[in-house]
């Protein structure tokens, strides 16, 4: 199994399905900070506590797993302590029904 995809051959897939990409200055956080946040969140949280090696199969299923403890167990500061899944439930209910005159 290859492990590392050389950037000319990701750069080759990516305009063959129609991926534009977007190259940043270096050394430029603030173009893409909340990039670099959920970065250094998907490590602490998923790639530093998950065994290794593990197969496609097995590391689909932890993703989905990580996701799904992410969106709907841990609480989230930038959204006051909720989870998203909890901020969106709040939002829904919060919406009225749209009323006829």
């Amino acid at each position: 199994m290859q492990r590392f995809t050389p950037a000319w051959e990701r750069r080759r897939l990516g305009r063959q399905r129609g991926v534009r990409l977007f190259v940043l200055p270096p050394r430029s956080p603030k173009l893409n900070g909340r990039v670099e946040r959920a970065n250094r969140t998907h490590t602490e949280e998923f790639y530093e506590i998950s065994p290794c090696p593990l197969s496609i199969t097995q590391l689909n299923q932890e993703l989905l797993d990580g996701e799904r403890t992410y969106n709907t167990v841990r609480p989230h500061q930038a959204l006051g302590y909720l989870t998203p899944q909890e901020l969106l439930a709040r939002n829904s209910s919060q919406q009225e029904d749209p009323k006829c005159h």
